[in-house]
């Protein structure tokens, strides 16, 4: 069986260097992509994740944003490349390479809400005195999670550390959440939250927002791109204590194809016509508009 085939667009996140082996018990492997071929060692036990890593870090100017890829594996046995295995992990020499596929994607940023889950990360009270313009970002959470309950698409929520930064602040509406967990983890892709994402049917967008931009948001978008999943982040429910971590997280993640956008656009595009059953609530919840913060000239 092929292992899952990214786009480019998933293929975002931190990587083991590039190079020539870097000692420390690494394993050689041998990337090849087109006609290049370049040596480089991955830990030994490194699996899936690692190695499409280790090829965005040596091919990744060359990587079409908008294909699918899959891995491959030569085999010594059959004298040709096979579809890497599921569940491989890399434990001697070897050489892989990656393969586009013929199917071209274009990322629309269709909003369903059966194909949508929302995430609200890390709205804690300890960080309410250290976060940008939190008491804005709180109050559009607070719009964008009444209007999850208004359309009916489920909502998780994740805590950090709450033993020592205290637990979801009270003006966040926690009624007909799905899931509330605490981590310790930066990225919300805990796997609790996997098993929730894979008991909906037809899931293909997350709705993210919360803290800190450049953290926890951007870690969590990266490892849903990552399998898949296209995330739309918005940017007027999003913060951090610095304004230039902000800034650049969101230009980051945008060059990877993750949708920046804002409650409102959000909020429209799930109902899309006004003729939609739940239109008239949701225009209620945006009939005031998001607060126009310094958050406006940051993004």
């Amino acid at each position: 069986m092929a292992a899952a085939e990214p786009s480019v667009a998933a293929l975002a996140g931190g990587g083991v260097g590039a190079g020539a082996p870097s000692g420390g018990g690494g394993v050689p492997v041998l990337f090849c992509f087109s006609v290049f071929a370049r040596p480089a060692s991955v830990p030994h036990g490194a699996g899936y994740d690692v190695l499409i890593q280790k090829f965005l870090s040596l091919y990744g100017d060359q990587l079409d944003m908008h294909r699918k890829f899959v891995v491959q594996l030569f085999a010594e046995e059959w004298g040709q490349y096979v579809d890497l295995p599921k569940g491989f992990a890399v434990s001697e020499r070897c050489k892989l390479r990656l393969v586009p596929l013929q199917i071209q994607l274009t990322t629309l940023g269709n909003l369903t809400p059966p194909s949508t889950v929302f995430f609200c990360c890390d709205m804690q009270e300890r960080f309410r005195p250290a976060i940008k313009y939190f008491g804005d970002i709180i109050s559009v959470g607070q719009r964008l999670l009444q209007g999850a309950r208004i359309l009916g698409i489920p909502v998780i929520i994740t805590e950090q550390y709450p033993k020592g930064l205290g637990s979801t602040v009270q003006e966040i509406d926690l009624t007909g959440v799905k899931l509330v967990l605490p981590k310790t983890k930066f990225s919300m892709v805990l796997p609790e939250v996997e098993a929730a994402l894979a008991e909906i049917p037809g899931v293909r967008s997350v709705v993210l927002f919360g803290v800190e931009t450049h953290v926890c948001i951007q870690q969590t978008a990266l490892e849903l791109v990552g399998r898949g999943i296209e995330v739309h982040i918005v940017a007027d429910a999003t913060s951090s204590r610095s304004m230039m971590d902000r800034m650049f997280a969101l230009e980051r993640l945008a060059r990877t194809g993750i949708i920046v956008t804002t409650s409102e656009a959000v909020l429209l595009q799930l109902v899309a016509d006004k003729d939609h059953p739940k239109f008239k609530e949701i225009q209620n919840l945006i009939k005031a508009s998001a607060p126009e913060s310094g958050l406006l000239s940051k993004v």
